[in-house]
C-alpha cells in the first residue's frame, strides 16, 4: 500500500476543506476520529478515509467498515495527518464525507414533536454539543437560525461525537423565516429566558404537545424581539448561587424535560 504525504493531490484537496468557503463550494468537509468516521460511514456519506500508517491496527474496525462499503482508504505521513487535523494532537483518521445539513422544509416535513433551534450560536463546541444532546433525547431535528456556525467546523462534528450523522440538520439565515417555518408546522415555541413568565417545573402540559426550543447565543442569549416572537417564555428554576447556565447546560435541561414529559404521554 503506498502512503500519501501532504503534497499529494488528494491530501491537498482534503486539507483545504478545512476552510469553510472551501466546504461551501465542493460540498465536502471532514470527520475526523474513530467514532466520528464510524458513524459517518454508518450513514453513507463518506467518499474516502486517510489513516496514519502507524495506526492501521488501532483503526482495523473502522477500516474493514470502509472497505465493505467499497470507500477508499488510503494509508498517510504522520506529517500528512497532522495537515488534516486543526487539533493539538491529531487522531490519526479522518473521512472526507459529503456536507450533510438539508432544507428546512425537511427537517420539518415529518409531523416533528421536538425540534431544538439554536440561534445566532457562534460557538462550534457549543453547538456539536447541543446536537448531542438532541440526539440523545431523541429530537426531531436541529435548526440552526441567523448567522449560526458551520456545523460541518470540525470542532462542531468532533463535540456532536457522531450525533451530527443521526438527525436531520438544517440551516437558515432568516431568523424570522425560520421561525415562521416552526409555527406552520405545528410547533409551540418556547424560549429559554431568565425573566421568563413560565417555570419550567410548571410547564408540562406545554411541554407534552408539538414543541421547538429557542436557544440563544453563549455570550448575549436570545435577542428580545426573537424571545418576544415565541410563544412562551421558560425559565430554568437555579436554586443553588449560579448566576446563569451556560448554552449547553440550559439545552440540555430542557430537552431532557421535554423528552420526559412526551414520552409519559405518549
Amino acid at each position: 500500500m503506498d502512503t500519501l504525504t501532504e503534497r499529494t493531490p488528494r491530501v491537498v484537496s482534503a486539507v483545504k476543506l478545512l476552510r469553510a468557503a472551501e466546504r461551501r463550494k465542493s460540498g465536502r468537509f471532514l470527520a475526523e476520529g474513530i467514532n466520528s468516521v464510524a458513524e459517518a460511514l454508518h450513514a453513507g456519506v463518506v467518499d474516502e478515509v486517510f489513516f496514519r500508517e502507524d495506526s492501521i491496527d488501532r483503526n482495523r474496525d473502522v477500516l474493514d467498515i470502509a472497505r465493505r462499503a467499497g470507500v477508499r482508504t488510503h494509508a498517510i505521513t504522520e506529517r500528512a495527518a497532522k495537515g488534516l487535523s486543526d487539533t493539538v494532537t491529531p487522531p490519526g483518521i479522518v473521512a472526507v464525507c459529503r456536507t450533510i445539513d438539508v432544507d428546512l422544509t425537511f427537517a420539518l416535513g415529518k409531523n416533528p414533536r421536538l425540534v431544538v433551534v439554536p440561534v445566532e450560536v457562534s460557538e462550534p463546541g457549543n453547538a456539536g454539543t447541543v446536537i448531542r444532546v438532541a440526539d440523545a433525547v431523541g429530537a426531531d431535528s436541529v435548526v440552526l437560525l441567523g448567522d449560526s456556525v458551520d456545523p460541518h467546523n470540525g470542532k462542531c462534528v468532533r463535540a456532536s461525537a457522531g450525533s451530527l450523522f443521526h438527525l436531520p440538520i438544517a440551516r437558515e439565515r432568516s431568523v424570522e423565516s425560520g421561525i415562521e417555518a416552526l409555527r406552520s408546522s405545528g410547533l409551540t415555541i418556547l424560549a429559554t429566558a431568565a425573566d421568563g413568565e413560565i417555570d419550567l417545573d410548571d410547564a408540562d402540559d406545554i411541554l407534552a404537545g408539538p414543541t421547538a426550543w429557542l436557544f440563544g447565543n453563549e455570550a448575549h442569549g436570545l435577542a428580545p424581539e426573537v424571545a418576544a416572537a415565541a410563544d412562551h417564555r421558560v425559565r430554568i428554576p437555579i436554586r443553588g448561587r449560579a448566576e446563569s447556565l451556560n448554552l449547553a447546560t440550559a439545552a440540555a435541561i430542557c430537552l431532557y424535560a421535554s423528552a420526559r414529559v412526551q414520552r409519559r404521554s405518549d
